[in-house]
Parts: structure tokens; C-alpha cells; sequence
């Protein structure tokens, strides 16, 4: 038995760990009457890639890479290849991944399952939408080829399905064509909610990118405004990124009362006479923290939520207006604090997160029942605007909650492998 953890620290847990490394033998291994769930690099925050006291099933070691087109960019790769691996492979012939989220630092097989998006919704939709064949081994033995275009309901239930379909062992996918790995990208400091929702609107004609951070304690609602498009630029030497790591666990949180608002108003106001138009290298842009190597440590012992909901854009000014305000009022707040819009567009998976309207997500350093009494306010809010949690990010939701930011829970049960189980599944769903 191993002790492993989730992105969020917290709290460590015992689980039999079995690696699989060979796609043709997954339905041997999986056939074991115990319960297990697919675990691949652990970057989501809460329980959904856990389960204590059971086997996880370790996909990192199904990393190979089985075609790539140079011509179509159609790429067909086992489900713990990492997004990273991907594009490094890829950028060099001039093809890319059409959406991926804050960190490359995941696996296919992870980023089909909670269907992730990122700052290019309103384009190109979320992960799943450019999945064209998924492989998927179930404990029964069966093995089910699925897609947009063959046996769509399993596909439909297995994009953002959370694991519990089966094991994902191969994904044929479809990249997009791109000049160059840079970007010609613009940040506009903004003073209020108001001019967010302006920029937002504005830009989603003309700019491929979009996303904000916001000062969760600031009481205007101040932030920066991020854009970007892919550009045809001649060359530029790579940015030499030195990666740096947390090297320890503190005793305490340094996300904490003290230095939160020094921290929100320098990096502020740092960006903001740095704003302006520029050209970037699409890793610093897309994946800003991953040179940071372990930064979640920087937390404590104790872990951190992270709060991530979606409203419905006709609710989302005064949802958003009304969250900020109960984060001040709690004296608590976060400096990862990511505000963007979704497009008008619906997810492809049955369970899928991203809906249109407007997405706010934020860090919180775990001080138990004090967070988890302003995550009850803030669902109270999520819920009266008709908004849903992301799956990837939670660790503590109301199962009611869950109930009705999902509308198609039962019709997704009937493709749930019976054989499958995550702390997750049996929190929100049950055995």
C-alpha cells in the first residue's frame, strides 16, 4: 500500500497501486474483483482521482506514442502520454493542442475524462470536442471503441465521465494547425466587474485567448486582462525558463492574512506598467506555474481547495459581484485567482464542466470549518444562479449541489462500469 494525495494535499491516503504499462494486457489486469479507478499524474485537486483503501490503476506507464500524421495532424497515443510530450513532439511540424488547460502537465487519458478547457473556450470548445476515437477497457473484459461518430453515448458519457466508464488505454485526437509556438498577446489592467464583462465581449471576435486574473480582496474588483492570438512571426530563440521548486512543506500556509493583500497589490501593479502588447512563447502563457515545480506545497500541511464554479451569463455579474463579496467579508482569499467566460456553446461529454457563461476559480488554504462554511455561502450562490462545481477541482461539494449542476447524472449511470469506484463516485453518487 502506498500513501498518495491529490494536487490539493489534504490529506494522504493508503491505496494499492498497480501500474499498467502494456495497453494490450489492461483487460487482464483489470479483471481482479476489486474496485479500482485510473489515476494518471494526480494533477486534479480533490478526490475524483482517489480511492482509499483500493487499487488505483497507474496509467503513466501507457506513455507511447502509436501514429502521427505530419500532413492531417491526426495523433494517435496511449492515454498516459502527457500534453506536454505531445506538443513538444508536435510544435516542430507545425501542429498543436486545440485547447489545454492551466498545466501540460497532465495525461490524455486525465484530460478526457474531466474534459478540460482553457483559455480558448468560446473557439474551440473543451477538450473532448477534438477527440475523435477513444479505446476503453472496462473490468468485464469488454473492450469498446467509441467517438463522436461510432457508439456515441459511450463517448458521450466517457468525455468528462470522471473515470468511471472504464479505463481509457488509447485516444485518436485531431490537432489544429499552427505557424509557430508564439503568440502575439496583450494585458490590459481593468478597475472594475463592468470593464471585465467589456473586454470579455469585445474580445471574443477578434482574439483566440482570453482570460483574467482578478484581486479576490479588492473591493472594486480590479484585475488583468489577458489576450492572445497565434502569430506567424519569424523565429525567436525559445524563452530559457529556469525551473524553480518548492523545496519543503511550511509549518504554515504563506497564503495567509498577512500576506495576501501585499502580494495582490504588487503583482498588480507590476503587470500593470507592464501592460501592453507583446509577443510570448505559448508555454509561459498557457502553463505559467509550471516551472514553479511543487508549488502546491506552498500551502502547508494542511493542503488547499481550490472553488471552481460556472454560472449562466445572464446571472454572472451579480454571482460573481456576490462570491467576491463573501470572500472579503470572510477575511479569507486566494492570489490564484483565474476569471473567464465560457462560450456559447454546450460540452460534448454528459458530465462535462464548461457551460456558457462565466467561470471563476480560487485557491484556499484548508483552515477546515472556516472554509468550508464560506464554500457553503458560495454554493448558495452557484446554486441559485443554476451554476454547476467543476469535478476536477472539488473535494467537498453537497450532493444536491452535484444533483442539479448535472441534469444528465442518470442517463451517464447507465455507461458507469460497475467494477469502477473513486472517493469522488461514492461521495457524490454512491456505491
Amino acid at each position: 500500500m502506498v500513501a498518495i494525495s491529490s494536487w490539493g494535499r489534504l490529506g494522504h491516503w493508503e491505496h494499492d497501486v498497480l501500474a499498467l504499462s502494456d495497453r494490450h494486457q489492461v483487460t487482464q489486469q483489470l479483471r481482479n474483483n476489486r474496485l479500482g479507478i485510473a489515476h494518471g499524474m494526480g494533477r486534479s485537486y480533490g478526490d475524483v482521482c482517489l480511492n482509499p483503501d483500493g487499487i488505483l490503476w497507474s496509467t503513466t506507464g501507457l506513455d507511447r506514442f502509436i501514429s502521427f500524421d505530419e500532413n492531417t495532424g491526426r495523433l494517435v497515443c496511449e492515454a498516459g502520454v502527457l500534453l506536454r510530450d505531445i506538443q513538444r513532439l508536435t510544435t516542430p511540424h507545425g501542429w498543436i493542442l486545440p485547447v489545454t488547460p492551466g498545466t501540460q502537465l497532465v495525461t490524455v487519458g486525465g484530460a478526457i475524462a474531466n474534459d478540460v478547457h482553457g483559455k480558448n473556450h468560446h473557439v474551440f470548445g473543451s477538450f473532448g470536442d477534438h477527440v475523435q476515437q477513444i479505446k476503453l477497457m472496462r473490468t468485464d473484459g469488454t473492450t469498446i471503441e467509441c467517438g463522436p461518430n461510432l457508439q456515441q453515448n459511450w463517448f458521450f458519457a466517457t468525455v468528462g465521465g470522471i473515470g468511471l466508464t472504464g479505463v481509457i488505454t488509447e485516444a485518436d485526437i485531431q490537432l489544429r494547425k499552427i505557424a509557430g509556438p508564439w503568440l502575439d498577446t496583450e494585458t490590459i489592467p481593468y478597475y472594475d466587474l463592468d470593464k471585465f464583462f467589456d473586454l470579455a465581449d469585445s474580445s471574443e471576435a477578434d482574439w483566440e485567448h482570453t482570460v483574467s486574473w482578478i484581486d479576490c480582496i479588492s473591493s472594486s474588483g480590479r484585475g488583468l486582462f489577458m489576450r492572445a492570438n497565434p502569430t506567424n512571426i519569424s523565429p525567436l530563440p525559445d524563452p530559457k525558463c529556469k525551473k524553480i521548486t518548492m523545496p519543503f512543506v511550511p509549518p504554515i500556509s504563506l497564503v495567509n492574512k498577512l500576506s495576501l493583500r501585499p502580494f495582490n497589490t504588487a503583482y498588480f501593479n507590476l503587470k500593470k506598467w507592464q501592460a501592453g502588447r507583446s509577443f510570448t512563447h505559448y508555454e509561459p502563457f498557457f502553463y505559467p506555474l509550471d516551472n514553479l515545480s511543487e508549488w502546491n506545497r506552498i500551502y502547508g500541511p494542511k493542503g488547499f481547495f481550490q472553488y471552481q464554479s460556472v454560472v449562466p451569463r445572464e446571472a454572472g455579474a451579480s454571482a460573481v459581484q456576490a462570491m467576491l463579496k463573501e470572500i472579503t467579508s470572510s477575511g479569507d482569499g486566494s492570489f490564484l485567482a483565474v476569471l473567464k467566460t465560457f462560450g456559447n456553446r454546450q460540452a460534448v461529454g454528459m458530465m462535462s464542466f464548461p457551460q456558457p457563461g462565466v467561470t471563476l476559480a480560487l485557491d484556499f488554504p484548508n483552515k477546515g470549518e472556516l472554509t468550508l462554511k464560506l464554500f457553503q455561502k458560495l454554493d448558495a450562490i452557484v446554486r441559485e444562479a443554476g451554476g454547476r462545481i467543476y469535478l476536477a477541482k472539488d473535494a467537498r461539494m453537497p450532493r444536491d449541489l452535484f444533483e442539479t449542476g448535472y441534469p444528465r447524472l442518470s442517463e451517464f449511470l447507465q455507461y458507469r462500469d460497475p467494477g469502477i469506484s473513486s472517493a469522488m463516485s461514492r461521495r457524490l453518487i454512491g456505491d
